[in-house]
């Protein structure tokens, strides 16, 4: 009986998480009026410690942006660092958690490049951590999801892109050029698609940026449309209306509750990407 009731109360805790999650921002929006608000302002980069001295004509300043990246990176730091300093042979949640973490990453890395792959482990668990917290920490109110900015994910995606390249090249030297040359391939036909692979492989680092991007964008656009839907029927005042915001809060929870899956499930397709990119530099599968 008591592990069911243990059950219920994290279901319904999580539920309430939610709410509470979509509540609070919209009561903001409520005082300050909806009208001000636009769907696109959550990704408005502000500045938060203004540095008037720019390097090399670059605005360094620290930004909301940079104080979520920066959140990112500690936030799993310091919650690997509780699990591992307890280190009990039962361990507690927070151990638990890590070493979960610690065995997919290992897992998916294996799978994808091989043993090959085990040198590289420190990097695709870094990634892996700091693009989900990124998505995560971006769920939380008033907060900023980086990995929403275009400029932000590209630059991951080249520092990928570049570095898997000159893994290869230094490994394979000119037989990295066999990445883009099938083998079997007819005489005739490997001019064309070697011009083929040679573009397919550059416009990896855009594919790659694209996708995170736009998925958190899209999430989070939504999630503000519903918002003023609901805001603005709220302070309609009208008898008929104020009941039917229920409907667009109500779909502003469920719309959470798949975001955070989005935010979860785009870390790992981001991982499992760049464990394939590895994986062709390495071992020249074609």
């Amino acid at each position: 009986m008591l592990p069911c009731l243990n059950i219920n109360f994290r279901k319904s805790f999580f539920l309430l998480a939610i709410i509470f999650t979509n509540i609070i921002p919209l009561s903001s929006m409520a005082a300050e009026g909806a009208a001000m608000h636009s769907p696109i302002e959550q990704f408005k980069i502000k500045v938060l410690i203004p540095i008037t001295d720019p390097i090399f004509g670059i605005d360094i300043s620290f930004t909301n942006a940079s104080l979520f990246m920066v959140l990112s990176a500690i936030v799993p730091l310091i919650l690997l660092s509780i699990g591992v300093r307890s280190g009990k042979i039962i361990p507690d949640k927070v151990q638990s958690l890590g070493e979960m973490i610690f065995e997919f990453v290992e897992n998916l890395l294996i799978e994808n490049t091989g043993n090959s792959g085990r040198p590289y482990f420190s990097f695709i668990f870094t990634l892996f951590l700091l693009v989900l917290f990124g998505n995560l920490l971006g769920m939380l109110p008033y907060s900023y999801t980086f990995t929403s900015q275009i400029i932000v994910t590209f630059f991951m995606a080249i520092f990928i892109f570049l570095g898997v390249t000159i893994i290869g090249i230094i490994k394979h030297g000119f037989g990295f050029l066999s990445l883009f040359l099938p083998s079997g391939t007819p005489l005739i036909l490997q001019p064309l698609l070697f011009i083929i692979e040679l573009i397919s492989y550059c416009i990896r680092p855009i594919s790659l940026s694209v996708r995170l991007f736009a998925n958190m964008l899209a999430g989070h656009t939504l999630l503000k449309v519903f918002g003023g839907l609901a805001v603005m029927l709220i302070g309609s005042g009208s008898v008929f209306l104020v009941p039917v915001s229920i409907l667009p809060i109500a779909a502003i929870v469920g719309m959470t509750a798949l975001e955070v899956l989005v935010a979860i499930l785009q870390a790992y397709v981001f991982t499992v990407l760049t464990c394939i990119y590895l994986n062709d530099a390495l071992n020249l599968h074609h």
